[in-house]
């Protein structure tokens, strides 16, 4: 067992690493504008220790000083802590749900307007711009794909993927209820594939800051897959709320497997529309 002189070093130990943590975070957000101040602790912890051990460096705040007179190294960082993990028609069932009962409710709409938070590098965007292509509506829709990462971004507008990923994507895309060739949809160039340029037509990139930045329109849909649960409670419940006042009336919210509306300020302003795939429907 631990002695107690033991166990007060460690616990020393760790209040000065959250208070490094925290300094970091800060210096970030005054000087650079970027704020990761309510992101989970686990997730910014884990990717911060990343960048000390890449970088060399003796502890977090040696990170701290050079992130702040290194802007290169600012860009590393924010890299680190951006959240990219994306696929085509991730989660298959998800956008099966979204063809099969979904779309027969927002078919009649005269136009549809769909908020993509947090899109990365635009793999679910174009997943999306798909779906709604073969349903016959996506020429009356508009996407407003957004992300904190303009890098993710520009990777996005491009169209443009590994074709490595393409065997994996063409199952996601059968799963998911596709209704062609997946193969229909891009032309391969090298080892790279290139999505059509009608896919982009109805799709603005741009960039949002979930944390910090206010509604911009009134959307008939907004999913956020995957996203909050890499943010603390209180960001959480204050995105929760932007997304309810961006959302029209009797509008739809879809979030990842692990996320939900039910443990947040805003959770009796919505019923589920399917709790299974977490999509849920404003009610007041």
């Amino acid at each position: 067992m631990l002695s107690d002189n033991k166990k007060q070093d460690q616990a020393h130990g760790k209040d000065i690493e959250e208070i490094e943590i925290d300094l970091l975070l800060e210096a970030i957000y005054r000087y650079y504008g970027y704020d990761f101040r309510n992101y989970a602790f686990p997730f910014i912890q884990r990717r911060i220790y990343y960048r000390v051990r890449k970088e060399k460096l003796s502890s977090i705040s040696a990170l701290q000083e050079k992130v702040l007179r290194e802007p290169n190294l600012l860009e590393k960082l924010f890299s680190d802590l951006s959240i990219n993990v994306t696929e085509m028609f991730r989660d298959p069932e998800f956008f099966k749900v979204f063809r099969k009962k979904l779309i027969p409710i927002i078919r009649d709409y005269p136009k549809i307007h769909i908020w993509h938070a947090g899109c990365s590098t635009g793999e679910e965007v174009y997943s999306m711009a798909i779906l709604l292509h073969e349903e016959g509506i996506y020429d009356k829709t508009r996407i407003y794909a957004t992300d904190i990462n303009e890098n993710s971004l520009e990777k996005a507008k491009k169209g443009t993927f590994s074709l490595d990923g393409m065997q994996l994507y063409t199952h996601n895309y059968f799963e998911s209820g596709g209704k062609r060739a997946f193969s229909e949809y891009y032309k391969a160039v090298g080892e790279q594939v290139v999505f059509h340029p009608f896919l982009q037509k109805n799709i603005v990139f741009a960039q949002h800051n979930l944390a910090t930045d206010h509604s911009f329109n009134e959307f008939d849909i907004i999913l956020c897959r995957n996203v909050l649960i890499y943010f603390n409670k209180s960001l959480q419940n204050d995105v929760h709320r932007l997304f309810y006042e961006s959302l029209s009336v009797s509008g739809f919210l879809g979030l990842g497997k692990r996320e939900g509306t039910r443990f947040t300020s805003y959770g009796n302003y919505y019923e589920d529309f399917d709790p299974t795939e977490k999509l849920y429907r404003k009610i007041k």
